[in-house]
This record gives C-alpha cells, sequence and structure tokens, in this order.
C-alpha cells in the first residue's frame, strides 16, 4: 500500500531469534518513527480500504547434517512437507487466535484482499493460507501467511512449528492444493471475528499439545478481558 513497506528479515536457525529479531525490529522502527514525530504503524489493518499488514512466516526444516527435508528433488517438495501443511491446516482454525489476537485484526482477514481467509494451501498461490514457493528446490520451504502484523511473533512460530511437528509425527495429510481462484472449492473458513477465534481456541483439540494449560488459560482470559472492553464501546459510525 502507499507508505507501506515490506521488510524480510534474514532467516537465522533458530526460532528463537527469529522472534527475537521481530520483536526488535518492530521497537527499533517504531522508535525511529517517534523521533522523527512518526508513527510507525503496526495494526493488522489500520485503514480499512488499503492494504492491511501481514506477518508471513517463512520455514524449512534441516535435519542433523543440515539437509532440508523439505526437498526431495521435485518440484512439489516432500512426503514431509505435506504432513507439515496436513498438521497446519488441522490447527489453524483453532490457532487463528494467536494469528489475530486483536478486534483490529478480523479487518485485514477479509476476501480478496491477498490475505487468507480459508483453511487452503497451495503452490505459488498468494490467495490461500499456506503457499509452497517457487524458485531452487534446494530452498524449498512453507510460508504461513495467516498472521497479522500485530500478532506476538513468540506464539505465532510455537503455533505453526507445532502444528507442524504434529503433522509430522501423525502423518496427517494436506489433501489436494488449492488452485488460483477459490471461489468454486468448498473450504473450511477461519474465524469470522474475535469471538468466533476465541471459542475455537478454547474448544481446540491440538491446541492444547502445542500450548501448555497456563498459557492457554491465561491468554483466554485476558483476550476474553478484552473482548468485553470492546463490547462497549459504541463508535462514531455507529452513532452517525
Amino acid at each position: 500500500g502507499v507508505g507501506q513497506f515490506e521488510i524480510n528479515l534474514h532467516h537465522v536457525a533458530d526460532a528463537l531469534r527469529a522472534a527475537d529479531d521481530a520483536v526488535f525490529f518492530k521497537r527499533t522502527v517504531k522508535g525511529i518513527a517517534r523521533k522523527h514525530g512518526f508513527v510507525a504503524c503496526f495494526m493488522a489493518k489500520p485503514y480499512g480500504e488499503r492494504a492491511g499488514n501481514g506477518f508471513h512466516v517463512h520455514f524449512s526444516l534441516l535435519d542433523r547434517d543440515g539437509r532440508n527435508v523439505f526437498d526431495d528433488g521435485s518440484d512439489q517438495g516432500s512426503e514431509v512437507m505435506r504432513h507439515a501443511i496436513g498438521g497446519m491446516l488441522a490447527a489453524m482454525v483453532e490457532s487463528t487466535l494467536v494469528f489475530a489476537p486483536h478486534y483490529n485484526s478480523y479487518r485485514r482477514l477479509r476476501p480478496k484482499s491477498y490475505a487468507p481467509t480459508a483453511v487452503a494451501w497451495g503452490y505459488e498461490n498468494r490467495m490461500v493460507a499456506i503457499r509452497i514457493p517457487g524458485g531452487p528446490v534446494g530452498a524449498r520451504r512453507i510460508e504461513h501467511r495467516v498472521a497479522g502484523a500485530d500478532a506476538n511473533p513468540y506464539l505465532v512460530l510455537t503455533a505453526i512449528l507445532g502444528a507442524a511437528l504434529l503433522g509430522i509425527e501423525q502423518r496427517l495429510s494436506p489433501g489436494d492444493p488449492s488452485g488460483a481462484d477459490l471461489s468454486g472449492e468448498e473450504l473450511p473458513k477461519l474465524p469470522p471475528d474475535w469471538a468466533s477465534a476465541l471459542h475455537a481456541f478454547e474448544e481446540g483439540r491440538l491446541v492444547p499439545e502445542i500450548f501448555p494449560a497456563l498459557l492457554r488459560q491465561s491468554l483466554i482470559a485476558c483476550k476474553r478481558q478484552e473482548l468485553e472492553t470492546f463490547a462497549v464501546q459504541v463508535s462514531d459510525f455507529e452513532l452517525e
């Protein structure tokens, strides 16, 4: 969008370091902007009719010898990669609260906005939640496209990698990849709003295998309190 920048952080081998880098980058940008009299915004959808702010995560998986196990020499990627995708798709609905943690987050997840609304995957497809980018097979990787820039990087990476691990361990199938136009496909949908995402997280069967009970309980209590606070706010638009 106008005045919007895409920043690609160099990949690192450690997920915790990647989350640290993301938080440090956001704080640095906010501090520099403030110094010059501006505000750097990481809201998911600061302007309703303009592009939102995503937090896309690319990752591959290396074995002990440093080989990318998502690469089997083909353009399709390995069976391990497909199992990882299967796990992420299976846990996606109940993990949406992590990827879209605020009221504003759901303004970004709208149809035909280059942000995903369906639980789907595909090759070089920017309309799906999980995209397999093209390029050299040795760099075969998964792009998870659901999270907004307002999400907590530590929780996002935990949700993504935890679900991928479950998929690999349980050998889950992702089904067939989706084409560029999803309109004719019957696909599960992401929760359309904050309350639905909170309910899906609370009732999820895979989330307890990824996040410890104390964290789940704390997040649910925090978000329920926030939701109740938003529920009593009346906007100028409603008054008009």
